[in-house]
């Protein structure tokens, strides 16, 4: 993986900044990896991402048991967050209508995407979380495939 951009956040207050930051990595692409622990603050980063494009911060949560959440941008246009964790197969992911949200040039952004497969479109970056043991600090990491 080629590395586009990395920013570390010293605590989650400070991952707003690090959304905003990453916002203007990510421009020009709709399909992104979200790669992290449990915990590692997934879901967390793209609620600062959204709050930081205009999505009202009441629509915005974790689409764990729902597997996709929309949100709608200023624009109007969709954005869809995958929460894929409760699924264990492929097949399962299909299942959901997977390939019409990555497909449709929206932005998405899928947490667990190992569970998609070979699902996952080729061209998605990959946004990674990790967290320092010692200091609870979040890097977070923008790569292209």
């Amino acid at each position: 993986m080629n590395q586009i951009f990395s920013i570390t956040a010293d605590t989650l207050d400070q991952l707003p900044a690090a959304a905003q930051a990453m916002a203007r990595a990510m421009q020009g692409h709709s399909v992104f990896a979200l790669q992290g622990e449990m915990g590692a603050g997934k879901t967390t980063f793209v609620n600062a991402l959204m709050n930081h494009l205009g999505v009202t911060k009441d629509a915005t949560g974790s689409p764990s048991f729902a597997i996709v959440n929309q949100y709608t941008l200023p624009s109007g246009d969709p954005v869809y967050h995958f929460d894929l964790y409760r699924l264990q197969t492929p097949e399962e992911v299909y299942e959901t209508g997977f390939l019409d949200y990555t497909d449709s040039g929206h932005l998405c952004l899928i947490e667990w995407p190992d569970r998609a497969g070979s699902l996952m479109p080729d061209d998605a970056l990959t946004i990674t979380i990790t967290v320092d043991p010692i200091t609870d600090a979040r890097t977070i990491t923008l790569c292209r495939p």
